[in-house]
Formats: C-alpha cells, sequence, structure tokens
C-alpha cells in the first residue's frame, strides 16, 4: 500500500524571546535544506525541501530563535496610513493630512507645517482613499517610464500592473505582463525608474544574465544608482501599510 506524503503546514509558531511569531512554510521543490529567512516586509519564511520531513524542520526552526529575534528587532517597524503620520512620497516626506470633505480628490498641500497629502473622506476612510491615490500616482508612473524603456530598447509591453507584493518590486511574464509594487510611488523618481527598466529589460531577457544587465544599462546608463538605493532602503520602504 502506498501512502500519500502529508501536506506541510502553510505556517507554524514558534516562541521567540517570549512572544509568539508566526512563520509561513513554503516548500521549494529544488531545495536540498533547510532556511529560514526574513521577507522584504519583515515576515519569516521557513523554507523546505519537498523530501523533508516536519519534525527536521521545526527542530531546525527551534535551533533559528537567536537569529529570528535578533533580525525581528533589528527590521524597520510598520509604519500605518493615519492622520499626521509621516511617509515619503517620490522621495519627500509628506505628512497625511484628515480632511473631513465626503467628496473630492487627495490634495497635495504645503503650509506652514510642511508639505502634506490632504485626504478626504474622514478618518474612517483614509488608509483606503490614500492607498487607492498613490496606486494610482504608481501606475501612471510606471506606465509612463515602462513605455519610455520598452520604446529604447526595441520591445512591447502588454500590460502594467499595480499590485501590493510583500517581497518584490516587480515581475515581467513571457507574455509582456508587468507588475510592479505600488509603494515604488513613495521611492525617489530614478527608484521607480530602475525598477521599471529592470522589468522591460526581461523582454529581452528573461533571466539575470551579464546579457540581462547589459540591456538593463543599455536603456538606463545609471542603474547602480538606483539598485543601490533599493538595497540600502528597501525593507525600510516595505514597511509602509495602509492599515493595521
Amino acid at each position: 500500500m502506498i501512502f500519500a506524503a502529508k501536506p506541510w503546514p502553510e505556517r507554524t509558531e514558534i516562541n521567540v524571546d517570549g512572544r509568539a511569531v508566526s512563520v509561513n512554510v513554503r516548500v521549494n521543490k529544488r531545495a536540498r535544506y533547510y532556511r529560514l529567512s526574513l521577507s522584504r516586509a519583515g515576515e519569516p519564511v521557513l523554507s523546505v525541501p519537498a523530501s523533508g520531513r516536519w519534525k527536521e524542520a521545526r527542530k531546525f526552526l527551534e535551533k533559528q530563535t537567536g537569529w529570528l529575534g535578533q533580525r525581528l528587532e533589528n527590521h524597520p517597524k510598520p509604519v500605518f496610513f493615519e492622520h499626521g503620520v509621516k511617509i515619503p512620497f517620490k522621495g519627500c516626506p509628506v505628512r497625511i493630512v484628515s480632511s473631513a470633505s465626503i467628496r473630492g480628490q487627495v490634495t497635495i498641500v504645503d503650509d506652514e507645517t510642511g508639505p502634506g497629502l490632504l485626504v478626504p473622506g474622514g478618518k474612517a476612510h483614509l488608509a483606503r482613499r490614500l492607498t487607492d491615490w498613490l496606486k494610482s500616482e504608481a501606475r501612471n508612473a510606471l506606465e509612463e517610464r515602462s513605455s519610455f524603456h520598452a520604446a529604447r530598447l526595441g520591445v512591447s509591453v502588454k500590460t502594467v500592473r499595480v499590485r501590493s507584493q510583500s517581497t518584490r518590486w516587480g515581475s515581467c511574464s513571457r507574455a509582456g505582463v508587468l507588475n510592479y509594487n505600488w509603494r515604488l510611488i513613495l521611492a525617489p523618481p530614478f527608484v521607480l525608474d530602475y525598477v521599471a527598466a529592470h522589468e522591460v529589460a526581461h523582454r529581452c531577457e528573461m533571466n539575470h544574465s551579464d546579457a540581462f544587465w547589459a540591456k538593463v544599462r543599455q536603456t538606463l546608463p545609471k542603474m547602480d544608482e538606483g539598485r543601490a538605493w533599493l538595497k540600502a532602503n528597501g525593507p525600510a520602504l516595505m514597511a509602509y501599510e495602509p492599515r493595521k
């Protein structure tokens, strides 16, 4: 008699410095070893080989509590969209201001307290309305920069979408669909431009070979500036969340 393998749990909990921490479990068919990592959003992820055993995985995880505790302590804490909170917009700090006005669009203002984003609808709808507006701004900017780089590289782009990925800044499908993280609108424009050039270059090379990076540099000679900024500041950017 052949028994089907027991499915791996989607997540588990582990005690770290006296508190319960949820850990996502991901089965990697190519993996040979157990691996614990932290996503850009600060979520612990346990990668396990398909041939592994849950008892071994738990034992491995329990040995990593010291490492995990240190990484969680150093990782940027979530920043939620609330009245008075400061967030970056196109690389510049702005203050979120809730407006009692029911109707209207998010407006960029500048008064004695400095630049801000005036969000209509009251505090109950602030997070959703501000997020929708930021996604719209991100889509407009990414569509423009994607078209620009596609023209320079002589390729086509089918669709540009903005999403709320927790670990990726962008992706490109073989059909020409580009997915971007809306948080790119929070970064300086040259960072958004780098990610757009990166994903469009995948229309030429669906890999990260030397030929691929040559394509990125062809359309964006200063690619290193955006790449370095994202590597240094990406985790902090991922910390911005619409709501608790």
